[in-house]
């Protein structure tokens, strides 16, 4: 049994090397890569996933997970080993269900819709990336075909959000979206807030340079990770030491590049915060995109958005920039990054406005994957949504069907459900956090994070997969996700600023 446990645990370590070297060349992709290199690096990656697949679904691994049941049944529920391998039990039933020959024709097809996209997106033209993304609707039927389903986006969620379905996030979802439409309506019938104070001028060096300074007090450790720029801000993490985000600058849109920092800030603190005895295994990143999500749209929203935060980094950020800020008043400037608009950008959304970014994203690729909408269709679909959700359409594909990475870099379904889960398990995770520890709040205010930090540490970061999205969820609020927290906290913070006049 030790030697079974020792070659088992000698194969997850093999498998998340050429895992992160696959992560090097996306992150590469999304960066610094030459344009001529694409073709190359499609072929590259694919290869790469072939191996993964071999590594992940011989026989051999099979039988040592099959021969580690005993083991693993023998140990408490709580047990590292136990938690491992029952983990490992799960990937490889779900990865021996899909052919090799899918998993390299998914990640080419990946590589070059991706490639597509940039050429797309640059020229704000969805026809020249219309063919590979009919190739990907495709591939992501093809892989729901390979499991049993009640609905046929249910596979494809799993892999982000384990146990959850589509018809669970539907239910979630008409919920989130009554509650939050006559509080949109009621709010931006309100006079709008001036948000000129942020729109100006700011240099792009001094911007990153500020942004970096506060998230080394949230806790980023730049001596584990560093910040660089992409098209679509992201974090990735090849190692316990080497853990990345990136971002993206407007110089007359101050809240761009800082909130895209702090919130893949938040997405790095949780990898950061994993135990690094679970390096080289799958319990070595966070458990499921909602509960990742969560962690970052706590810190950009109920820290970075919050009075308390502004009223310690407020005066640091009138210095770096006196010309700009040195006659707005915190009050105005509080006001300006939490104005709400109907506005076309998901990655620019006001807190209320966000979920319906989202929702909408959810509705579209169901109805895609459900064969009710053709991806020829989708920009039109897609305007229409918006007019109908959210009261403005784009006239352009860029800023309308092109603006988010997800479609165009893996598959259709699985992408959107986090988001908007995440924001709801954001709230119910801070208000446990406060309810441990009630100083949190003056402790904001002084431009202190640890005891939060910690908190999070203990609660979520630290097990990174070794228990799933319920159990972590259970552990740190004593309950199972609610909506109501979520939507209490909209509610308070929107009548605050719009109609209350505080």
């Amino acid at each position: 049994m030790e030697q079974t446990l020792h070659a088992f645990k000698k194969r997850l370590q093999e498998i998340a090397h050429v895992q992160s070297a696959m992560m090097m060349l996306e992150w590469d992709q999304s960066t610094y890569m030459p344009p001529a290199a694409a073709e190359a690096r499609g072929a590259q990656l694919s290869t790469l996933g072939k191996i993964v697949h071999q590594l992940s679904t011989d026989d051999r691994f099979g039988k040592w997970i099959e021969e580690l049941t005993p083991y693993r049944e023998s140990l408490p529920y709580d047990s590292d080993d136990a938690a491992l391998i029952r983990h490992a039990k799960r990937d490889y039933e779900r990865s021996s269900r899909v052919s090799e020959d899918y998993v390299s024709r998914s990640l080419k097809n990946a590589s070059e819709t991706y490639n597509a996209w940039v050429a797309a997106r640059k020229a704000d033209n969805f026809k020249l990336v219309e063919s590979q993304l009919e190739k990907t609707l495709d591939l992501s039927r093809e892989y729901a075909s390979f499991f049993p389903y009640e609905h046929i986006a249910d596979p494809l969620i799993d892999r982000s959000d384990f146990g959850m379905k589509a018809t669970t996030i539907q239910s979630i979802f008409k919920e989130l979206r009554d509650g939050l439409v006559p509080l949109v309506e009621e709010v931006t019938a309100q006079s709008p807030i001036d948000a000129s104070s942020v729109l100006q001028h700011f240099p792009k060096n001094e911007q990153i340079q500020f942004g970096e300074s506060v998230i080394k007090q949230l806790g980023f450790d730049f001596n584990r990770g560093r910040q660089d720029f992409a098209p679509h801000p992201f974090m990735i993490k090849f190692a316990h030491g080497d853990i990345r985000i990136t971002t993206r600058v407007k110089e007359h849109d101050f809240t761009e590049a800082f909130f895209s920092t702090v919130h893949e800030t938040g997405h790095a603190l949780y990898e950061l915060g994993i135990d690094p005895n679970y390096e080289g295994t799958p319990l070595h990143s966070g458990t499921s995109m909602s509960v990742h999500e969560s962690q970052s749209r706590l810190w950009e929203n109920i820290v970075g958005r919050s009075r308390g935060f502004w009223k310690h980094f407020y005066p640091q950020l009138q210095t770096a920039f006196p010309t700009q800020l040195s006659k707005t008043s915190l009050e105005s400037f509080y006001r300006a990054v939490n104005r709400v608009e109907r506005s076309l950008i998901r990655t620019d959304a006001d807190e209320l406005t966000y979920n319906l970014h989202v929702i909408i994203r959810f509705d579209l690729e169901l109805a895609m994957l459900e064969g009710k909408l053709s991806v020829k269709d989708l920009p039109e679909a897609w305007r229409s949504r918006y007019q109908s959700d959210l009261g403005i359409s784009s006239p352009t594909d860029k800023d309308g069907v092109l603006q988010d990475i997800h479609w165009y870099m893996d598959s259709i379904g699985g992408s959107f459900q986090g988001y908007a889960l995440g924001n709801i398990l954001s709230v119910q995770f801070f208000d446990a956090a406060v309810q441990a520890h009630p100083e949190i709040m003056a402790q904001i205010e002084k431009g202190e994070f640890s005891t939060l930090h910690s908190w999070l540490k203990q609660n979520i970061y630290q097990f990174g997969s070794k228990y799933t999205a319920d159990e972590i969820i259970k552990k740190a609020t004593g309950k199972e996700m609610t909506i109501a927290p979520y939507l209490n906290y909209l509610d308070q913070k929107y009548r605050d600023i719009y109609l209350t006049g505080k």
